[in-house]
């Protein structure tokens, strides 16, 4: 971290840099934002925007658990939650015959409900509202250090399952006709998409992750025309986009989250106007 701090110092030599929080959450920026990119462009493939937004909602189920159990940080608990939902849903996709989209919000609104009761008992919600709007300038460099990680996983992730993500979400019999286990291969990234939204949820909130997952990649794939170039334009949209709107939330002294949303919004509303000229 240091040679990151001296490297800020050096190379932007403006107020806001001077401060440590912000070279903390500008590097944090520039993790999470590709990591989000890469994972957001298979999400919209596979028309699982419902999914990770249920993830991200039912996180405060998987927060009340932590602190029930007394846990300080209950972030670790939040994992395990995260990931036993992903299985469970992927489980009860195949074992119920009635619409996903069904199954995912009667889920979604359990696990919210569940968890509002329980972090309400008492009347102690307020001070888990942090988890909803979420604290990007309170990053420590622990935390960032874990976000590397994050971001290291998923490249290894992408390096290993790549072509099998991508033939899953373009034709499952085909798949299936190649030795593909498709399941299994939807439950990883299932799994996947439920790890990376429970990591970055305190930084990014529990009401906007899924828009920071699914606006970049879906603003890349209206302007975009092969895999390569959706994958690159939507990296740069959420590089851009997060270092924007850090910097903008820092002068306007607004939710630096919601400001980065913001921004890829407007970035996905200017390629739905260049798409018809480019189809």
């Amino acid at each position: 971290m240091e040679l990151w701090y001296a490297f800020v110092s050096h190379m932007l030599p403006f107020a806001w840099a001077s401060h440590g929080f912000m070279k903390n959450a500008l590097l944090a920026v520039l993790l999470v934002g590709p990591m989000f990119a890469i994972m957001g462009t298979m999400v919209v493939n596979n028309k699982m925007a419902f999914f990770s937004d249920t993830i991200g909602h039912s996180s405060l189920t998987g927060i009340a658990i932590g602190v029930l159990l007394g846990f300080q940080d209950p972030l670790w608990i939040m994992l395990v939650f995260s990931v036993f939902l992903a299985v469970a849903i992927s489980m009860l996709k195949l074992w119920t015959t009635a619409p996903t989209d069904t199954v995912i919000g009667s889920v979604a609104a359990i696990m919210v409900a569940l968890g509002i009761v329980l972090l309400s008992r008492g009347g102690g919600f307020a001070k888990f509202s942090r988890f909803l709007i979420g604290d990007i300038l309170s990053i420590t460099s622990g935390e960032v250090l874990l976000l590397a990680i994050a971001l290291g996983g998923v490249l290894l992730l992408w390096g290993l399952m790549f072509n099998k993500f991508l033939l899953v979400s373009v034709n499952q019999s085909v798949a299936l006709s190649r030795g593909i286990p498709v399941r299994l291969v939807e439950i990883i990234f299932c799994v996947a998409t439920a790890i990376i939204v429970t990591i970055s949820i305190q930084w990014v909130g529990i009401l906007i992750i899924n828009s920071f997952l699914i606006l970049p990649a879906a603003a890349a794939r209206n302007v975009t025309g092969n895999m390569m170039s959706y994958h690159i334009v939507s990296v740069l949209i959420t590089i851009f986009s997060g270092v924007a709107g850090l910097l903008l939330s820092y002068y306007w002294a607004t939710a630096t989250g919601a400001t980065i949303v913001l921004i890829t919004a407007l970035f996905y509303l200017a390629t739905l106007l260049m798409k018809p000229r480019l189809a």
